[in-house]
């Protein structure tokens, strides 16, 4: 019998690791995660670490389900694989229509990918396709958003506005264009909720339909919350302006609903709180609460029907994964779909809400603290920079948190807090006083 080569724990060199400083962190691996359970994951030698980020923005109904785990165990003694290309299996239309449950009326076309760049790239591609069955092949141009975040797949990468993600890869995809960021510090920092000032940026989409041609024109994307790039919040009413414009010119609006959906603001989806639906709307991460990979597209029926029903004959849209619909990821969507419905984990975080809105802002007073923003279970604190060196007060702060037993997410100087659904008062109170300590010590 061959010997199974089985790999060691202290063999660090394979793993390339993502977004990571892969030679400070394989210098020091004391921030190994071996376990998690409810709102906490424990490291190799059993030390507690409170979830502050619910994975990475994932794990809505915390870890270790045990719904969840049970369905994907029975689902792979039935049926551990099945290709969707000309053939399917039932529990991938039962994940896609609870899926349709939870979307605004009239999204009930669901498309599967296996993560949220992919799920990007697959709206991009949805949009072109819808242009073109209409007979306006011509409308090619995707408006982003400048500090937008649509995943590393170079078309969401293109339309997405983050430097440092898109200056070390060179050309992008063509025919691409930015509206400005919405942050406006000078106006709205430390802002509760939505802050009230940016409304008009939204009208800068029209100077890019006066320079492009709306005929150019196939779709803008944003997020209803900006997460990844440091939690920036739309200003009152800037979504209803972006809707009203793209309706104008009849280009398609698409949410990138990756973070806000599955409960993280306080609805099913940021399209519900913020009473604006979208034609097209991009999910992930909560979908499966991260238990197994899986992403999707919900469109308008509008755009199903103009793709579906432009073609005679044949497959109608040239695009899928072999893993689309996988039968594990759809058996952890469906469970964890339930759990949002019978656990109301939406209602749980609009309720305690306030409570954390509290939180957050009774940090505004600690050093270096230059501004506070906040939405649903969602936290952003800004730091000032330290002079010549970007991003390092935040990773100071990161590693204290850690060591002290609280998980938080940095981006540039900006600590990102998002919390499982299931967090109680206790947990924001852990999570906020360790914060804190940690921004304090820095600063000593």
């Amino acid at each position: 019998m061959n010997e199974i080569n089985v790999p060691r724990p202290n063999s660090l060199d394979a793993y390339w690791m993502p977004f990571s400083d892969n030679k400070y962190f394989k210098g020091d691996t004391s921030r190994m995660l071996a376990r998690a359970e409810g709102m906490s994951y424990y490291t190799p030698e059993g030390k507690e670490i409170l979830d502050g980020t619910a994975g990475l923005w994932c794990c809505n109904a915390g870890h270790g389900r045990v719904e969840i785990k049970e369905a994907i165990q029975k689902q792979a003694a039935i049926l551990d694989y099945a290709p969707t290309f000309q053939l399917g299996h039932p529990i991938a239309f039962e994940a896609a229509a609870r899926i349709a449950e939870m979307t605004p009326e009239g999204m009930d076309r669901v498309f599967f990918t296996n993560s949220g760049s992919e799920s990007a790239d697959t709206a991009l591609k949805i949009a072109l396709a819808y242009h073109r069955a209409r007979g306006e092949a011509g409308r090619v141009r995707m408006i982003g958003r400048e500090r937008g975040y649509h995943g590393v797949g170079f078309g969401g990468m293109s339309v997405g506005g983050i430097g440092g993600n898109r200056k070390q890869f060179g050309a992008l995809l063509p025919y691409v264009d930015h509206l400005p960021s919405t942050h406006l510090p000078a106006k709205n920092a430390f802002s509760r909720g939505l802050p009230q000032h940016g409304v008009e940026l939204a009208d800068v989409l029209e100077n890019l339909v006066a320079l492009h041609g709306a005929e150019t024109i196939a779709a803008v994307m944003v997020e209803p919350v900006a997460g990844s790039t440091g939690v920036l919040v739309p200003p009152v009413g800037y979504l209803k302006r972006l809707r009203e414009i793209c309706d104008k010119y009849g280009i398609l609006l698409i949410f990138d609903e990756v973070i806000t959906g599955f409960g993280r603001i306080g609805t099913n989806f940021g399209a519900e709180r913020l009473e604006v639906t979208p034609d097209i709307m991009t999910m992930a991460k909560g979908l499966t609460n991260a238990a197994v990979p899986m992403g999707a597209v919900a469109v308008k029926n509008g755009v199903y029907d103009a793709v579906v029903d432009g073609v005679a004959g044949g497959i109608e849209f040239f695009h899928g994964y072999t893993y689309s619909g996988h039968p594990l990821a759809a058996a952890a969507a469906i469970a964890t779909m339930q759990l949002h419905q019978s656990e109301d984990l939406p209602g749980r975080a609009r309720a305690i809400e306030p409570y954390w809105q509290d939180a957050m802002h009774s940090m505004r007073d600690a050093p270096n603290v230059i501004d506070i923003r906040d939405f649903g279970l969602i936290g952003g604190i800004e730091l000032a920079s330290r002079p010549g060196k970007p991003g390092a007060r935040a990773m100071d702060v990161f590693r204290r948190c850690f060591d002290a037993g609280v998980l938080v997410r940095v981006t540039a100087d900006i600590v990102a807090l998002s919390p499982p659904l299931i967090v109680e008062k206790p947990h924001i109170d852990r999570i906020v006083g360790t914060l804190a300590d940690a921004i304090r010590a820095e600063a000593a």
